[in-house]
């Protein structure tokens, strides 16, 4: 059973989001703290969809998870897109990782994020830079190297407003794949974890997101697992564009980036959905072991 989690940092900084850490929790030995990152137009509640959810999973296995509702998603603080909004969402985010780190880092050896789609391109903006909390590993689903000129133009034509919300049909078309790809229910069941999305990170990931993209990814110095589905809509999307985006993480000590067959971008709610999220705990697992040793 998942609960709400608030955080308000020094700065007074807001946080809203969903955690596993209940009353009756049991953590398994070593395992590392979990942050969850969604993406745009989703809530932290991503991540807890029923028969979906990442947090069960982890819940299951002894893993802490603590999923964050990002800048001006619920009732986390609004935040100023300044040149990139994305930079700025790993910047904040950045500082309150490492106050939430303190508060419930329990015996867990460090921090593991978990991040889809935008959450995905600010949690490798947060691995890129230093940090006075332990990061162990980042892994990222539904975020590659080039988006189709075609949507990218539609991103661009967005009316001049902050906030947009995308129609749910034209929503669940872009974001699901091939019917069969998914269970019956779905994309319905989803649904709950939707909401507006601040239209400058539309434009900042199919933009200057992507022109800066090779430049992070080199930075980033911890292992990599990322998972890019076969149908995903919103990136251009071959084994080519995938070998290309592993290519990009030249400090890594270990990079895993691979297609995930049978799903569109929103793998979490895909049929792969179970073998996806639990390579990502393994992934968890395993660096977290690696950082005992």
């Amino acid at each position: 059973m998942s609960t709400s989690f608030s955080h308000t940092t020094a700065d007074g900084r807001a946080y809203s989001g969903r955690t596993n850490l209940t009353e009756g929790f049991e953590r398994a030995e070593g395992a590392p703290l979990v942050i969850a990152l969604h993406g745009g137009t989703y809530t932290s509640e991503y991540f807890d969809i029923p028969g979906h959810s990442l947090v069960d999973r982890a819940t299951e296995r002894g893993i802490p998870v603590i999923a964050l509702d990002r800048p001006n998603y619920v009732d986390s603080s609004p935040l100023e897109e300044g040149e990139s909004i994305i930079l700025e969402n790993a910047k904040v985010l950045g500082a309150a990782i490492g106050e939430i780190w303190e508060q419930y880092r329990g015996d867990a050896p460090g921090v593991v994020l978990i991040a889809h789609s935008i959450g995905g391109a600010v949690a490798t903006a947060i691995a890129a830079e230093d940090h006075d909390w332990p990061l162990l590993g980042l892994a990222t689903s539904g975020c590659l190297v080039r988006v189709p000129q075609e949507s990218r133009g539609a991103w661009e034509a967005l009316p001049p407003i902050p906030f947009i919300d995308l129609p749910v049909p034209m929503k669940d078309q872009v974001m699901f794949g091939p019917a069969g790809s998914y269970a019956e229910g779905m994309p319905a069941a989803s649904h709950p974890s939707n909401t507006l999305v601040p239209r400058a990170e539309l434009l900042d990931i199919t933009g200057g997101w992507i022109e800066r993209r090779a430049e992070v990814t080199g930075r980033v110095a911890v292992p990599v697992h990322h998972r890019q589905a076969e149908f995903d809509n919103l990136w251009v999307t071959s084994q080519d564009e995938v070998d290309e985006y592993r290519a990009g993480f030249t400090s890594a000590p270990s990079v895993d980036v691979e297609l995930q067959p049978g799903a569109g971008h929103c793998i979490d709610f895909h049929n792969a959905s179970e073998e996806f999220q639990q390579s990502q705990l393994d992934f968890a697992v395993s660096v977290a072991e690696s950082a005992r040793v």
